[in-house]
């Protein structure tokens, strides 16, 4: 009886560790993530914070980090929402920043705070 509690135990033992083993690699096979780095205008941390929580109300975002000193916004987002990107820029034009394909509302632009203004005539050159 004993050498069969031993058998049973090895055996679910190598069952739970096949069973790990085999979802391990699920997640390069099924990953539905997708990055893309945009170019979006602005000036400051408060720009920052602006255009990542209007990214972040967009469909299908997972994340969206702006860099400060590069101008690139990097997202993560589902690969299962293609208008993501597109999305996203038009939400953060439509807070004031101009990005790489929308610009913004001169009007929007200028109810921002002094510190957030860019040179917007480079940036539609």
């Amino acid at each position: 009886m004993k050498t069969i509690k031993i058998l049973l135990a090895l055996f679910i033992a190598f069952v739970t560790i096949q069973t790990a083993n085999a979802q391990s690699g699920k997640e390069n096979i099924h990953n539905t993530t997708k990055t893309q780095t945009i170019k979006v205008y602005g000036e400051c941390g408060m720009c920052k914070k602006r255009m990542e929580k209007a990214a972040a109300t967009v469909d299908g975002v997972q994340s969206a980090v702006w860099d400060e000193n590069t101008k690139n916004l990097t997202l993560k987002y589902s690969k299962f929402k293609k208008e993501a990107v597109d999305n996203v820029q038009k939400k953060i034009a439509a807070v004031g920043h101009d990005t790489e394909k929308y610009n913004a509302d001169d009007a929007v632009y200028k109810k921002l705070p002094d510190c957030c203004h860019y040179d917007r005539k480079a940036v539609k050159q």
